[in-house]
């Protein structure tokens, strides 16, 4: 390969990847008081430029220990979910991340693909 061709073919790469930024914005506070029902409201909003992702295939989820909880989109946002997640009474602190599932277009059929988000903290203090 050439020199010219494989520079021409970075810079295409580059320009790829700068056009292709995404998002996630954990919208959860990040201390709650204890409540009777040990469930906690999650909310989080994704944002991206890649325009090749199928958005009626978003599946995002918040994801505690091994559990796996699915977040219905807000009504009238496009791009914000939420859930609720249940903490035990005897627990303080919990960590969880969010992870969004979804097809993005590509040359022949659709590929599978995902963002997760780092790890956030949650505390549950006593009123």
């Amino acid at each position: 390969m050439n020199k010219s061709l494989k520079l021409s073919s970075w810079l295409l790469l580059s320009l790829c990847l700068v056009g292709c930024k995404s998002t996630i914005t954990n919208l959860t506070p990040s201390q709650q008081p204890r409540n009777a029902t040990g469930m906690y409201p999650i909310e989080v909003a994704w944002d991206t430029s890649q325009q090749t992702v199928r958005p009626a295939s978003l599946k995002p989820c918040v994801v505690v220990d091994t559990e796996f909880y699915p977040m219905r989109q807000n009504l009238g946002m496009t791009n914000r979910w939420g859930t609720v997640i249940p903490v035990p009474s005897g627990k303080n602190t919990v960590f969880y991340h969010f992870r969004f599932d979804y097809e993005q277009n590509a040359f022949g059929k659709p590929t599978k693909d995902s963002k997760l988000s780092p790890k956030f903290r949650l505390d549950i203090s006593e009123k």
